[in-house]
């Protein structure tokens, strides 16, 4: 869900809750911009394309996800409840929120 969007000269500025229930992911995936995120709720498992977690953490806790196709990356809970984040989208103007990528040869989804 958006929260708030503006854009200022040539940048975007979104703001998103996203909610991933137990056992889902957001798919493999990369950005155009970076991304700030807060952890609201559950735990986060956040994996690079080389199939390590580089990021992991409860309620409260932030990371960042650096833009570019070279950062291809999923996100996975594996928690019991749902895993609520605050994000903060940085964007090149008119740019998609993120854009498909094929799972990178992971034994997960």
């Amino acid at each position: 869900m958006i929260l708030s969007r503006t854009t200022i000269g040539d940048t975007d500025y979104i703001l998103r809750e996203i909610t991933i229930a137990p056992g889902g992911s957001t798919g493999w995936h990369y950005h155009d911009g970076t991304l700030y995120a807060l952890v609201r709720q559950g735990q986060i498992s956040h994996y690079r394309s080389d199939c390590a977690v580089d990021q992991t953490g409860g309620p409260g806790s932030a990371f960042v996800e650096r833009a570019g196709a070279g950062n291809v990356h999923l996100e996975r809970n594996l928690g019991t409840e749902p895993q609520i984040l605050d994000v903060l989208y940085v964007l090149p103007a008119g740019s998609p929120l993120s854009e498909d990528a094929p799972n990178p040869g992971c034994p997960f989804s």
